[in-house]
């Protein structure tokens, strides 16, 4: 048994033991043995879900990072089966030099494709490819009702179909994902051409992202969520397609680490508003082309290995939401708005535009819309009064919270926001319980 692993925002404070599994054969027995130990269990990546529903009710994971092996592939076709616990990091270190790349990444190249899978991750260009879950033809999935030494039921859109869209964003919850099959992405290049411009409002956001989201495959925004009076709303707008030309190479710059965690967070309204300023004001107002490697356009916090310590021993809360179309301008602007007024905020505020293109999933989070995301210190009462404020924006304005980064969502409003709860209930594997889980639909 290793040692008490903690979801990446550190909060809230449940420390899980964990037991690690080696072979894929091993998963049923595993499962089996654990279920009758400890009543309850979760399977567990490598970490990168924010809030409660990465961990267990029962405080025991099963640990699937070291499932990490190719099992097959087609290099002409794109077409890969791997293990559950390979991180995009290492697919993308095999592929890219192959001329393919990861159809959706999230901000993080560390998150595992069993993570990827049961968070239906989405990324910068959802408005052309949807979410990860779209590109996954099926799966092997281990249950705790099934015999233990049994291969993993095949799911996918034919075969147990309803396993298939319950598991894609279900949570960890309908069984242990063994090994998945993805379809790659071709490219010509590890470089992003990149156009980058500043806007001084939402509505200048909102204008650009009309005007330049359909000719890139991928677009996102920062905003100064600090920012009050004229220049409320403000931020930058980038957007990127990958080269033409240039080398297939794997990034390969050696990331700076935090070592240890601050006794207070450092991310506080004095040093938020000096970093905010100075970034706005380092990209000039008229439209920036150039080209950067995929690390530095992807994963920028990639850069910092353990930047969740930044937080302090009080870890964090990301708060992400998706708004309607309709919506999304006065909404987010009300945010951004309660936001600012709180003195409270993000280094990196994330808003970008989903797409039409609908998930397999059951419980996926993105909606045709936009999305805003921002990361707070956890700073207790105060922090729970903010988050009621944004709640009932989010409420009032048809939106809803995403499930991977939550840690205080009310039960109504996930039961409400996601009304297919019941049928992933109706199919979780009954040794599989989260504290999220447990939180949102407990009676």
């Amino acid at each position: 048994m290793s040692a008490a692993l903690q979801s990446w925002g550190r909060y809230p404070p449940h420390p899980q033991s964990t037991t690690p599994c080696f072979w894929r054969g091993d998963v049923g027995a595993a499962l089996a043995q654990l279920a009758q130990r400890h009543g309850s269990l979760l399977p567990f990546g490598n970490g990168r879900s924010y809030g409660d529903s990465c961990l267990a009710a029962s405080n025991h994971l099963l640990q699937l990072r070291p499932l990490d092996r190719v099992i097959d592939v087609d290099w002409q076709t794109g077409r890969i089966c791997a293990e559950a616990g390979m991180t995009l990091d290492a697919l993308i270190a095999l592929a890219l030099p192959r001329g393919w790349f990861v159809p959706v990444t999230p901000g993080t190249r560390f998150v595992t494709l069993g993570g990827a899978l049961a968070n239906d991750v989405h990324g910068k260009n959802h408005h052309v490819r949807g979410s990860f879950g779209c590109h996954v033809g099926r799966f092997g999935l281990v249950r705790s009702d099934q015999p233990p030494h049994e291969p993993p039921l095949v799911c996918s859109r034919h075969e147990h179909p309803q396993l298939y869209a319950a598991t894609i964003g279900g949570l960890g919850l309908t069984g242990v994902v063994a090994w998945l099959e993805l379809q790659l992405m071709p490219i010509a290049s590890s470089l992003i051409d990149v156009t980058e411009q500043r806007f001084g409002s939402l509505s200048d956001y909102f204008a650009l992202s009309q005007a330049m989201d359909a000719q890139h495959e991928y677009s996102v925004a920062w905003i100064d969520c600090l920012a009050r009076g004229t220049a409320a709303g403000r931020g930058v707008y980038l957007a990127g397609n990958h080269a033409q030309d240039g080398p297939l190479a794997v990034a390969r710059k050696r990331p700076l680490r935090v070592p240890v965690t601050p006794p207070v967070s450092a991310c506080n309204r004095w040093s938020l508003s000096f970093f905010n300023t100075l970034y706005f004001h380092a990209h000039r107002a008229g439209p920036r082309r150039r080209q950067v490697g995929y690390e530095s356009f992807f994963y920028p916090l990639d850069r910092v290995l353990h930047w969740n310590r930044l937080y302090g021993p009080g870890g964090f809360q990301q708060y992400q939401c998706a708004i309607p179309h309709r919506e999304a301008e006065a909404a987010i602007a009300a945010l951004l708005q309660a936001v600012s007024k709180a003195r409270s905020g993000s280094f990196l505020a994330v808003l970008k535009r989903f797409g039409n293109l609908p998930s397999p999933g059951l419980l996926s989070f993105p909606l045709a819309g936009t999305t805003l995301a921002l990361d707070f210190p956890q700073a207790g009462a105060a922090t729970a009064r903010l988050f009621a404020t944004l709640d009932a924006i989010v409420r009032e304005a048809g939106g809803r919270l995403y499930p991977a980064k939550d840690a205080h969502m009310q039960a109504e409003d996930f039961q409400a926001w996601y009304p297919a709860w019941r049928q992933c209930e109706a199919l979780r594997d009954p040794a599989l319980h989260s504290r999220f889980w447990q939180r949102c639909t407990a009676p």
